[in-house]
């Protein structure tokens, strides 16, 4: 039953995703390191009982069971070299062998089927060397179901193998997963998807544009048969060829060109230049929730050309136009900015997918963007601090507030430069508001970081003052700053929650200057270190070893200071 130059048979057309689906290993696109596998397995004899395939939907699961299957079957097999497609070849690639038993656990859950599997292994195969069981979406298999398969699946008969196929590879209990040989098969690539759709467009005498391809390409997110689906939708919908401008109505998706456009405008913080573009793009057909995952696409592009910027530009799934432009952006703009705008971004599309007005929900996304564009980078600000640029000079005395007239706002520091300078993360409260100068009360100063934790144990804040004793490096503590260091795994948020809470019990604003190394041992490393060499030093005491000498089994339990238990006398002493 051959196609015709249509695609049309006497069945009824077939879709692109079955009619180009591999037959044999040379046709499996992308998997390289499991064809090699198998290939050095069959060669050698090695061959597991069981298989385990994992990976994302389309990347051909279900098609390398059946290729393993073929493979185990084929006339002087094992073998990866399967040049003739044999009558029983052409069986187990259509699902028909009866030697070969795909079944789809979604609809076979229960430990029935099991038992029905476990009884028919003791049966030699009938036409084939070995008898397969192909198991698909194998998570879906109830507990009592994976149960009763172990035994079967650890000792097989010499003439059984499993093949088991699966997206959710984390539902699978880990004693089945244990009894497999695992291949995840990977997610594609868009260049090689371009190049693959490229190669069937031709086959099917359909003239495609390079960019349209592309588009698809990377719509199907890696899965091949998402993308020929796409391919097969956008070759009815281009009677009979593949436009650029004709994927990107059917997909919902705008010009590139209009999305380097509203990045330009939101980064630029220029919020009505950014609406404009959003509403133009809305006219033209825009999803408003795609317009954004697109714009977050192309910050994304823009960090990635930062970071790696040869290996981003290398990508041939994007434009020159994207190229041209995320080099250009990459070099203007702060790594502080692209990364307050990606996580903005991925908020604003949660938001915009539940809103009830989603084009209302993205225009509020694209006025935030805005506005933080003109916002100084968190690190700039970190690094001016540390210089001393950053602190506030103390206020002049002002009469007493009128109470008919409110006190002025305090105003904030001055636009940093934007720089982006690297420097410790920063973690600051406002400056404080000026007092009266009738009544004022001068702010708290402590002498050491132990007088804070001093203070959240008055507070009977034991968790953070805990926290404080394990985690923090002291570097320098002064009038309304404080300096430190964290130690591995403590949390990032510590110094904001110290700032936090140190305003609330002293009534007063602090700022905390969060560095990347330096400062002194925490204080819970010093009080061990103390307390071992206190003990260190009682036990070479001569007054206390003749003290140990003369009672046998007397130990040092504990080491107290001096100066504190004469204070405890005198104590008891006024007590009486």
């Amino acid at each position: 039953m051959t196609d015709t130059a249509t695609g049309a048979n006497a069945t009824g057309y077939r879709v692109l995703a079955r009619k180009y689906r591999p037959k044999d290993f040379s046709d499996l696109i992308g998997q390289e390191a499991v064809v090699r596998t198998l290939g050095h397995a069959f060669t050698t004899g090695r061959i597991a009982q069981a298989y385990m395939l994992t990976g994302v939907r389309g990347v051909g699961k279900t098609t390398t069971a059946r290729l393993i299957a073929r493979a185990l079957n084929y006339p002087g097999g094992p073998t990866l070299d399967m040049a003739a497609l044999t009558p029983q070849c052409e069986a187990i690639l259509e699902s028909r062998h009866m030697d070969v038993i795909e079944m789809d656990a979604a609809s076979n859950t229960g430990v029935d089927n099991m038992r029905e599997i476990i009884e028919s292994v003791r049966y030699a195969p009938v036409q084939a060397a070995y008898k397969v069981y192909i198991i698909d979406e194998v998570h879906m298999l109830s507990k009592s179901a994976f149960n009763a398969l172990l035994k079967t699946l650890e000792e097989p008969p010499p003439h059984v193998k499993f093949i088991f196929a699966t997206t959710e590879i984390r539902k699978v209990p880990v004693t089945i997963l244990s009894r497999c040989q695992r291949f995840d098969l990977r997610r594609l690539d868009a260049a090689l998807l371009a190049q693959h759709y490229a190669r069937i467009a031709g086959l099917e005498n359909v003239v495609a544009e390079d960019e349209a391809l592309r588009l698809i390409a990377r719509a199907a997110e890696g899965s091949v048969r998402d993308g020929l689906s796409l391919l097969d939708q956008a070759i009815a919908y281009g009677d009979g060829t593949v436009k650029t401008a004709d994927v990107t109505a059917m997909l919902g998706i705008i010009d590139k060109s209009r999305v380097i456009n509203l990045f330009d405008a939101v980064m630029a913080g220029d919020g009505p230049r950014a609406l404009a573009e959003m509403a133009s793009q809305y006219e033209a057909g825009g999803d408003p929730q795609t317009i954004l995952t697109d714009l977050a696409d192309f910050v994304h592009w823009v960090t990635r050309i930062k970071v790696v910027r040869e290996g981003a530009l290398a990508d041939s799934s994007r434009t020159e136009a994207e190229k041209k432009a995320g080099a250009d952006f990459s070099q203007r703009l702060a790594m502080a900015h692209l990364t307050r705008a990606w996580q903005m971004l991925l908020r604003g599309i949660a938001e915009t997918r539940d809103a009830a007005q989603p084009m209302a929900a993205a225009e509020m996304v694209l006025i935030r963007l805005a506005h933080a564009a003109d916002l100084p980078p968190t690190e700039e600000l970190a690094r001016l601090a540390r210089a001393g640029v950053a602190e506030a000079a103390p206020p002049p005395a002002r009469p007493k507030a009128d109470p008919q007239r409110p006190a002025p706002e305090p105003q904030g520091p001055s636009q940093a430069d934007r720089s982006g300078t690297a420097a410790p993360a920063l973690a600051r409260a406002p400056a404080p508001a000026p007092q009266d100068s009738e009544g004022a009360s001068a702010p708290r100063a402590f002498a050491r970081f132990a007088d804070i934790v001093a203070l959240a144990a008055e507070k009977r804040d034991l968790r953070f003052k805990s926290d404080l004793e394990r985690f923090v490096r002291p570097i320098r503590v002064t009038t309304g700053q404080i300096e430190l260091a964290l130690e591995p795994g403590g949390s990032p948020q510590l110094a904001n929650e110290l700032a936090r809470k140190l305003e609330a019990w002293t009534g007063q604003r602090w700022m905390v200057l969060l560095a990347r190394e330096g400062g002194e041992r925490p204080i819970a490393q010093q009080k061990k270190e103390a307390r071992t060499s206190a003990f260190r030093d009682a036990e070479n005491n001569p007054d206390v070893q003749a003290i140990l000498r003369r009672f046998p089994g007397a130990r040092i339990d504990n080491v107290r200071d001096p100066e504190i238990l004469t204070m405890v006398e005198d104590s008891d002493e006024e007590s009486r």
